[in-house]
């Protein structure tokens, strides 16, 4: 096989020239390239633009739109007003139209007597006194009141007043524990200035409570009255612990 010294083979065994051409169209190919893609570049820094600019030119409108479409509709509410009547207008609602009724005359061929204005007002109607035309009737029958059923202090209701109180001892542990205050009962003071049925309200500790009550049912009072009469009723009393 004989062996071409101008074109010696390569270690594949294609010639120099066969490599060159091949370089070179990799170098056109490449330079192709590079070019669409700067004239891609181009295009599409071109179409950005333009699409920016022809944003910035609709833009007031789309802003208008924007707040148009936010803002609330307003309704406005006109009051109705009437035009008053006239006086004229409101004589005439007031005053209806009278209409005239002719009379028969039942005896039109006597003369009408003439009367004088003090004749008519002299035509009084006589009422006599005597006779009686309405009766007031009587009250009431005066209702029966029950004297043992105990009443509230109030209205015609006076309360009683008290006579002889005895005043209750203080307890020796009370007094050493230095206890002080108030009691206060509800009891019911009868027709005679008793008093019965005693119910604690407030009380105090250590024997104190039970002295108030000792004491209470010692005391005298003259007894509530009802227009005069004694009656039963329920009474608040109080005593009044204080150490000197």
């Amino acid at each position: 096989m004989a062996i071409d010294k101008k074109n010696p083979p390569n270690s594949k065994g294609k010639p120099e020239e066969v490599i060159d051409l091949a370089t070179a169209d990799l170098q056109t190919f490449a330079r192709e390239y590079d070019e669409d893609r700067k004239v891609l570049r181009w295009s599409v820094g071109l179409a950005v633009l333009f699409h920016f600019v022809l944003f910035l030119i609709h833009l007031p409108e789309v802003v208008h739109e924007v707040r148009a479409a936010e803002k609330p509709k307003v309704y406005v509410v006109q009051q109705v007003r009437f035009k008053p009547p006239t006086p004229q207008q409101q004589q005439q609602v007031l005053q209806p139209r009278a209409r005239k009724v002719p009379i028969p005359d039942p005896t039109p061929d006597e003369p009408e007597p003439i009367r004088t204005v003090d004749e008519i007002d002299q035509q009084i109607v006589d009422i006599p006194v005597d006779d009686v035309l309405f009766a007031i009737p009587s009250g009431p029958p005066p209702e029966k009141i029950d004297d043992t059923v105990p009443m509230q202090v109030g209205g015609d209701v006076r309360p009683p007043e008290k006579l002889v109180a005895p005043q209750p001892q203080y307890t020796e542990i009370a007094r050493k524990a230095r206890i002080q205050g108030v009691v206060i009962v509800q009891a019911i003071i009868d027709k005679e200035g008793n008093v019965t049925n005693i119910k604690v309200l407030k009380g105090l500790p250590m024997g104190l409570e039970e002295a108030a009550v000792d004491a209470m049912k010692q005391w005298k009072f003259r007894p509530a009255t009802l227009n005069g009469r004694p009656v039963t009723v329920y009474y608040n009393l109080t005593v009044n612990f204080k150490l000197q």
